[in-house]
């Protein structure tokens, strides 16, 4: 194939769609016969995933990874931040962390260089590997009081050579100045740079814009590729959780009604998204005692700060809420931070997330954990470590441990407290054992993902076999997943001018 300049996909400003556009030209390059890979420098999430090799990357460019259909790999986000206060980030450098910084700190020109050679020699690393990378910019790109410190937008496209299209978003107003605005605070080296403008999230008749096509261009002297609309019907795993308190917390008849509790410091929610998408649940995400009485299952995710967030749940009534809502016949089960929660205590002496040395548990699980430096990332091949003579044996046992995968993504060990007996949830591939088993009404686990699995979905579910009679079956989410990347390679190219975008990226300058 021919040599493709790398792309970048760069903003007028955050939440404007660049990692779902990025995604798209992934999927779009691999359909036309390309071999694409995804690069964002530095990103800030608490949504992560571990590589094969057992390290940390942000989930938006492991999520581009599979829509290019290759493996993720840290070069591919080889900075990543994990916000776990208003001013300080856990810094993870080539897929593990190196220590927490105060934003004021990371931002200061002293120190960025090494950082910046980082992040380039990742850059050229994956350059060798695959044609054409699609570069992710970050927030705006006219942060011009961040201008030296800038890792991630026009000095990575100046390293790597790309060709930037910049992305505006029409939904929230403004998109004449924004892009025009963030033109003109370029210096002229790095206007020269971007080389067409992207409109995303148009609503209504697109031919009531041609017009303003033709000003825009005219105004900024680059070309329009495409006004992309917003859509409903497509579903790509989201970078945050921001809309997550806005779905549905109505009950409804028919369906098993879960519950996942929204944790100040919630990461890894895309842990859930199978199960919105099952016919026979009814997810919902809430804090609210009155809501958490309604569900069957309620679900307690991971968190980037266990003890605030165990503290926070004390406070407002929500741990209380859930032991109730146990003790009247509610299953629930803990993943990750969730499952930190659910035992007899939680203790931090070394301050390894905060000032608070220790909290008692909700007491669900005879377990303890110890909060540790080291964090433990990496993908898991298991199956369910509980006694096929169990209850549990009418959930066909042998079909859900045919072979389930996740990964793990965790700071703290987690032990039976001493009067307990062992009794683990999973038992993985190597031999060691993860977890804890108490009964099928509560468990709790390290291992995210373990919701990506048919079969676990089957056995979580299976005691609500009396709800389920008309709700469906469940379905493949890796062939879904594969769908929407479609889908949504499909509908931005009926709304770009492709031909030109191709001519931009193989156009010696």
């Amino acid at each position: 194939m021919k040599k493709l300049h790398p792309v970048m996909f760069a903003g007028t400003g955050s939440d404007v769609g660049k990692s779902i556009i990025a995604a798209a030209f992934c999927r779009i390059f691999r359909q036309d016969g390309y071999h694409p890979a995804p690069f964002k420098a530095q990103n800030m999430a608490l949504n992560s995933y571990a590589t094969p090799e057992g390290l940390e990357i942000g989930r938006a460019q492991a999520v581009q990874a599979e829509a290019a259909g290759v493996p993720c790999h840290t070069d591919m986000n080889p900075l990543l931040l994990k916000p776990s206060s208003d001013h300080t980030s856990q810094v993870v450098l080539n897929g593990r962390p190196i220590g927490n910084r105060d934003a004021y700190d990371y931002f200061r020109v002293e120190g960025r260089e090494e950082l910046r050679r980082e992040v380039c020699s990742a850059y050229d690393r994956l350059a060798t590997r695959y044609n054409p990378i699609v570069l992710e910019g970050a927030g705006s790109i006219s942060e011009i009081n961040l201008r030296d410190t800038d890792l991630v937008n026009l000095p990575m496209a100046l390293h790597a050579g790309a060709d930037v299209i910049l992305v505006g978003d029409i939904d929230r107003g403004g998109v004449f100045a924004s892009v025009y605005g963030s033109l003109m605070l370029l210096r002229p080296h790095e206007r020269e740079r971007i080389k067409g403008i992207l409109i995303n999230k148009f609503r209504g008749d697109i031919r009531l814009f041609e017009p303003g096509i033709k000003m825009l261009e005219d105004l900024c002297g680059i070309p329009v590729v495409g006004v992309v609309p917003y859509y409903r019907d497509i579903y790509i795993e989201e970078e945050d959780s921001l809309a997550l308190a806005t779905k549905s917390v109505q009950a409804e008849q028919g369906k098993v009604n879960i519950a996942v509790i929204l944790l100040r410091h919630l990461s890894n929610f895309t842990d859930f998204n199978v199960l919105e998408r099952d016919p026979r649940v009814h997810l919902f995400y809430t804090n609210n005692t009155d809501e958490i009485a309604k569900a069957d299952i309620i679900l307690l995710p991971g968190s980037k700060s266990t003890l605030a967030d165990l503290h926070e749940l004390r406070r407002n009534g929500v741990a209380q809420a859930v032991i109730r809502a146990h003790r009247e016949g509610a299953t629930v089960m803990g993943i990750c931070g969730g499952y930190q929660l659910m035992g007899q205590e939680v203790c931090d002496p070394d301050h390894v997330e905060g000032e608070i040395e220790r909290l008692p548990g909700l007491g669900l699980l005879p377990v303890s954990t110890h909060m540790t430096g080291e964090k433990v990332t990496r993908q898991v091949r298991f199956q369910l470590a509980i006694d096929s003579t169990s209850s549990a044996a009418n959930c066909q046992l042998s079909t859900v441990n045919s072979q389930l995968t996740g990964y793990e993504i965790h700071m703290g060990t987690t032990i039976p407290t001493h009067d307990a007996p062992v009794s683990p949830l999973n038992l993985l591939e190597d031999g060691r054992t993860d977890g804890y088993y108490v009964n099928r009404t509560c468990m709790g686990t390290y291992i995210h993902g373990i919701l990506d699995n048919p079969a676990f979905i089957d056995f979580l579910l299976e005691p609500f076999a009396d709800k389920l009679a008309d709700a469906g079956t469940a379905f493949d989410y890796q062939q879904f997943k594969e769908e929407q990347y479609d889908k949504l390679a499909d509908h931005v190219r009926r709304h770009i001018n492709l031909p030109l975008i191709y001519q931009i990226l193989t156009t010696h300058d």
